[in-house]
């Protein structure tokens, strides 16, 4: 056992634990033990407990890539101001002002980043799982499998070896598709590489054009970003082509989650002054659900605030009458 595996132990453990049990709740229901589609089901059904787990992290990651974006023209001050200065005092006031600014607007570079680096931990477990499942440990993938750890017994080992969907087998990676000329495996994994870039580009596309404000789209931090939409994730091409099939169907599973999640989450938390913001404050208006100040703000396309410079949360005509 590496050095990685063993600080991976106790994630593999778990991760092990939650593919039996719905592998057994899959099979409790009359499912075939065997089939492709129970151990399709049940790593979807990791993808959800997992996810879950991580809502409150992936919230905050949004939140904080939406203050991040907001903080832009600010930035872009505070990069003006030591422009050309290069002498250690100007990089210290500059690193310093910097900094003061994350801790105003409550966020830093490294937040947006959180959801993923807890993921890939977990990412990992299951990869470490899989590949012993599939006797993969120092044998080339042709050896046979190993019981885990933990809950993922010999049986459930030799359960999992012989799935397979529309006859790719969910331990098999794209290399070994192509060398042994199983051309299902081969345009299964070919089929989801386009699809979680596809889903990925659209993620990163919802926040791009329909959460930023009209203002951050002006700053360069803003275009920067646009060039690395078109970009990251053709990452997902490493993945489908060293990855087996099972772990690929795990991670765009976990992009359609993070896909619908985000979605929802603009809908209901949008940045202000942005295209989501404008039609949210549209949805409240035809509801009745708008205070007279939002009202007017919503007119000129402008974000209602407080004497205290608190933007105002929407109010029911019936709270309303209560508060008179």
């Amino acid at each position: 056992m590496d050095f990685i595996e063993t600080i991976l132990w106790p994630l593999r453990w778990l991760v092990e634990l939650v593919l039996a049990f719905w592998h057994w709740a899959l099979t409790s229901i009359g499912m075939n033990a065997d089939s492709g589609a129970t151990w399709l089901l049940a790593i979807i059904g990791l993808v959800v407990v997992v996810r879950a787990a991580l809502i409150p992290v992936t919230v905050r990651q949004i939140k904080s890539q939406r203050r991040m974006m907001d903080l832009a023209p600010e930035m872009k001050k505070i990069q003006d101001k030591y422009k050309g200065k290069k002498d250690q005092f100007s990089r210290e006031a500059m690193s310093r002002e910097t900094m003061a600014l994350y801790k105003k607007h409550g966020t830093n570079p490294f937040s947006s980043c959180l959801p993923i680096l807890v993921q890939m931990p977990i990412f990992f477990s299951l990869f470490y799982v899989l590949r012993q499942a599939s006797g993969a440990m120092g044998s080339g993938g042709n050896g046979s499998g190993q019981a885990g750890i933990g809950a993922m017994t010999q049986e459930l080992t030799d359960s999992f070896n012989a799935a397979s969907i529309f006859g790719a087998p969910l331990k098999m990676t794209f290399t070994q598709g192509w060398e042994s000329g199983n051309w299902v495996v081969v345009v299964m994994l070919g089929a989801i590489m386009l699809l979680m870039i596809a889903s990925q580009f659209f993620t990163q596309l919802q926040i791009m054009s329909k959460n930023v404000s009209d203002e951050t789209k002006q700053s360069s931090m803003y275009r920067q970003q646009r060039i690395m939409l078109y970009i990251i994730p053709f990452a997902f091409l490493f993945s489908g082509l060293t990855f087996p099939l099972a772990l690929n169907i795990y991670w765009f599973s976990s992009n359609l989650w993070t896909m619908g999640q985000q979605f929802l989450v603009i809908r209901s938390m949008p940045t202000p002054g942005s295209e989501a913001w404008r039609q949210r404050q549209a949805r409240l208006k035809a509801k009745g659900k708008l205070t007279d100040d939002e009202k007017k703000a919503a007119e000129k396309g402008e974000e209602p605030t407080s004497p205290q410079g608190q933007r105002q949360q929407p109010m029911s005509a019936k709270r309303a009458k209560k508060k008179k």
